[in-house]
């Protein structure tokens, strides 16, 4: 049964995490009642069998017990005189968890809570990735290139701020939606990142964030008609379409250039090519669009030598005039490899690492030595391997940067 209940808590935390917050308007009260529902899951559980709606069952028990709770706090107490919104009875929207739409739509209501413009931009994201997705700090640090304690204080503060000042969960009104957009496409790309290339752990992929990110992505196009919006889904689903092919049948990676084509999903990838037509076709599109074309001209290569590489580095420098980022700089400096030999590919990421940018991002050191590998200079390769193997977290990653140490030899 325990078991069980893990499984269940894997599938349905957060979204029993997000109706809670809704029901009790009060992220720290709502992580307590969830886990209080979980906890009575594994007490009556084995005896009284598993519900047939887990999580509705689970949604009721915290809520119940959150009910408890508050009464016993409130009878116990004093309350200031203006009183505290997390500890009010009168919270409690029975009206709205009685709505099916309602309840499937509370981690999109969430999401724009976490993202709401009062919050340090910073803050929406780490808080939107730990209570919508149930990342870790530690998780959430990686993909932020930033020390967990910091994002740990980070969203306190976010959560201290969204009590403090009352701010509402609700999907915003459409006069705001737009200013409220880049936020919400950041997190939901991240969401989806950490899914499609895991930061940490035995697995490659957790397809259960990507699947979610695809979801929350879906939601934002059709209750936001961006093409931008579209952009984000369409490079998404076009990324996703390579899950497959991205690891062997014993769990082993697998680069771009080796992978079996045949094996990519080609309805994704249909929808996606038709999403970044039709953004460009807007000419109100933005860097998710750009990425989504380079990711079309990937998916319709029959193979990496075939691929366009001198529109795949124009597109990037398209991006880098958009968004300089020096990861953006990185994924160049690939294209640029494949279009113009690893020496020059290799000057580009050496220009990056003499700046200090990425001097500690493990895909810079692989890139460098995959470079050096192909040039024929094999210290160098070996020290940039044994770099990237430092600072990897992922296990398949690891194993593939261990095999090609094994294979330059000593």
């Amino acid at each position: 049964m325990h078991e069980t209940v893990s499984a269940v808590y894997e599938s349905e935390s957060r979204r029993v995490l997000a109706t809670l917050i809704r029901l009790l308007g009060d992220f720290d009260v709502a992580e307590e009642a969830m886990s209080d529902a979980f906890r009575a899951a594994l007490e009556q559980w084995p005896k009284e069998g598993v519900p047939a709606n887990p999580r509705a069952w689970l949604v009721s028990t915290g809520r119940f017990k959150a009910i408890d709770g508050l009464r016993r706090q409130k009878r116990f107490e004093s309350l200031d005189e203006e009183g505290n919104p997390a500890v009010q009875i009168g919270v409690l929207d029975t009206t709205a968890w009685a709505d099916p739409e309602s309840v499937e739509d509370d981690r999109l209501r969430l999401i724009f809570t976490c993202c709401h413009p009062a919050l340090a931009f910073d803050a929406q994201i780490a808080l939107t990735l730990r209570e919508v997705c149930g990342l870790t700090t530690e998780e959430i640090g990686r993909a932020f290139l930033t020390p967990a304690p910091t994002l740990a204080q980070r969203i306190v503060r976010a959560k201290g701020k969204i009590r403090d000042a009352r701010i509402p969960y609700q999907v915003p009104e459409p006069a705001d939606l737009p200013e409220r957009l880049d936020a919400v496409l950041r997190v939901v790309y991240l969401v989806f990142n950490e899914g499609y290339s895991a930061s940490s752990g035995a697995a490659l992929t957790r397809h259960d964030l990507s699947a979610e990110a695809i979801r929350l992505g879906r939601l934002v196009v059709e209750l936001l008609p961006s093409p931008e919006a579209a952009g984000l889904l369409a490079l998404m689903l076009l990324h996703e379409s390579r899950r497959e092919a991205r690891t062997s049948p014993d769990g082993e990676l697998i680069l771009l250039d080796e992978q079996d084509r045949s094996l990519w999903n080609h309805d994704l990838i249909a929808e996606g090519s038709r999403l970044v037509r039709e953004a460009l076709a807007s000419r109100a599109f933005g860097p998710y669009t750009i990425q989504a074309a380079i990711a079309t001209i990937h998916a319709e290569a029959r193979d990496a030598r075939s691929t366009n590489w001198a529109d795949v580095v124009g597109l990037y420098d398209v991006l880098l005039r958009w968004e300089p980022s020096p990861v953006v700089e990185l994924n160049r400096a690939v294209a640029v490899a494949m279009r113009d030999g690893p020496a020059e590919g290799l000057a580009c990421v050496d220009a990056i690492l003499a700046r200090g940018d990425l001097r500690d991002y493990r895909l810079a050191h692989a890139a460098r030595a995959d470079f050096c590998r192909r040039l024929g200079r094999v210290a160098e390769a070996r020290v940039a391997y044994a770099r990237a193997l430092t600072l990897t977290k992922q296990d398949t990653e690891r194993r593939f940067l261990e095999r090609r140490l094994a294979e330059i030899g000593p």
